[in-house]
């Protein structure tokens, strides 16, 4: 007998736990759009107030990410392990497009799939696609070419991998659902889990501009993603790191890549960046079985670098997607420039002492390099670098950051922002950088 869709809403309105078949069938009925818009956002709202228990969290999971295509590797005979990086989203946070040619290095597989920055957060695929040529919708055989030639590929979601979550997601953008552990963990994993991985390590972010409010919600999102992705046959584990400050020395698209590809020639590696990206890659060679353990993994990633290998990955990536093949080499050739560049002083001298790091993400959108609606162009030009870390000095002599802007006018409106979302004073206390790992 055919599950009543209605009946199951009823059955989560009411608290009771759903069974697999009945949460497969819902999910079924999403990828295949026999259940109604309505219907998703009664579903997710029986879910928001009364939650879901972890095997119930874990059917979830596996049903939206068994909805489309769930990639497999095996045919492609690869002599490592296939292991990818999600972060929830931070500010300056180019740790994927450094750490994927690092890993790569050390002989594993990274089959990358990014998003879009949306709201105060960049996205990976935003600062790739300021490269010339880049093309972040490959067809499958070229994905799975780059990857193995590079060892890494960077690329967008597919219409083929978890259609269920793009439906569902696009339901609780308009229904004030989208903040609830269950359903954030669901559309997390299901995207990361049909990409085929061995091994998976979370970066979920703390602070003034992570994704979730607090520590204890970032723990707990960490925590819940551990235990779906482990209970659905992943191997996962996950990192609280700090973003009470933009993580790399640049926010913006063109200026982040910059700093990426500076970093993997070992021109200038911002010691916050290459620590999270050390302890992150860590994670991924001990997973994989490529080292026996963190400290052993960390100076091989270091080798990666010191020796130009991670470099090399990279550009091989970049050239095996359509951009250029000398962009180590010649990167400053390739990327747009601002109209305005010029450095932003604090409104008084002392030590940099706070950071409201979701502000310093608003001034990028106002520059025109974010989006505030989906639909929103970029400016890849745009952006800050050279950003002064917490605990320094700013005077007369040292700025905040320097702001690269289309005109005047614009520069002047972030300068603004940039100088709000900073405190000086006359002390600093350190936060860590990573706080934990589960």
């Amino acid at each position: 007998m055919a599950l009543l869709i209605q009946e199951v809403i009823r059955k989560k309105r009411d608290g009771y736990e759903l069974s697999v078949q009945e949460i497969q069938a819902f999910v079924q009925g999403i990828a295949n759009h026999s259940v109604s818009e309505g219907q998703i956002a009664a579903f997710a709202m029986a879910v928001f107030f009364q939650e879901m228990t972890m095997p119930e969290r874990i059917a979830l999971t596996c049903a939206m990410r068994d909805s489309g295509q769930v990639l497999d590797w095996r045919s492609m005979a690869f002599d490592g392990p296939v292991l990818d990086k999600h972060s929830t989203g931070g500010v300056g946070d180019l740790t994927s497009l450094v750490l994927g040619p690092m890993v790569a290095a050390c002989g594993g597989y990274v089959p990358m799939i990014s998003g879009r920055g949306l709201g105060h957060t960049g996205g990976t695929l935003d600062k790739l696609e300021s490269i010339p040529g880049y093309n972040i919708t490959p067809s499958n055989a070229v994905f799975g070419h780059v990857t193995q030639s590079a060892g890494v590929a960077i690329i967008g979601q597919t219409g083929e991998l978890a259609p269920a979550d793009k439906r569902m997601y696009a339901t609780r953008d308009i229904t004030a659902t989208v903040d609830n552990l269950s359903l954030i963990t669901a559309s997390i994993l299901s995207k990361k889990l049909a990409a085929g991985l061995d091994a998976l390590v979370m970066d979920v972010k703390v602070g003034s501009g992570a994704f979730m409010a607090t520590y204890q919600k970032s723990e707990e999102l960490a925590q819940s993603i551990v235990d779906v992705a482990n209970g659905a046959g992943t191997k996962t584990n996950a990192l609280l790191t700090d973003m009470n400050q933009v993580l790399a020395s640049s926010a913006g698209n063109a200026v982040e890549m910059k700093e990426a590809i500076r970093f993997l020639r070992g021109d200038k590696q911002n010691p916050r960046l290459l620590e999270v990206t050390l302890s992150l890659g860590a994670q991924m060679l001990v997973a994989g079985n490529l080292a026996a353990s963190l400290e052993t993994a960390k100076a091989e990633l270091k080798r990666a670098l010191s020796s130009g290998k991670a470099a090399t990955c990279f550009e091989r990536m970049v050239a095996g997607l359509g951009g250029p093949n000398d962009i180590i080499e010649r990167y400053s050739h390739y990327f747009p420039s601002a109209a305005v560049s010029k450095p932003v002083f604090a409104s008084n001298a002392g030590i940099l002492s706070a950071m409201d790091t979701r502000g310093m993400g608003m001034a990028v959108i106002e520059l025109g390099g974010g989006r505030r609606v989906a639909s929103d162009s970029i400016d890849y030009s745009v952006g800050l670098d050279e950003i002064t870390r917490l605990g320094q000095v700013v005077d007369a002599h040292t700025p905040i950051a320097t702001l690269h802007a289309r005109n005047e006018n614009e520069w002047q409106k972030a300068a603004q922002l940039v100088r709000s979302a900073v405190v000086v004073s006359d002390q600093y206390h350190e936060t860590p950088l990573i706080y934990r790992t589960l």
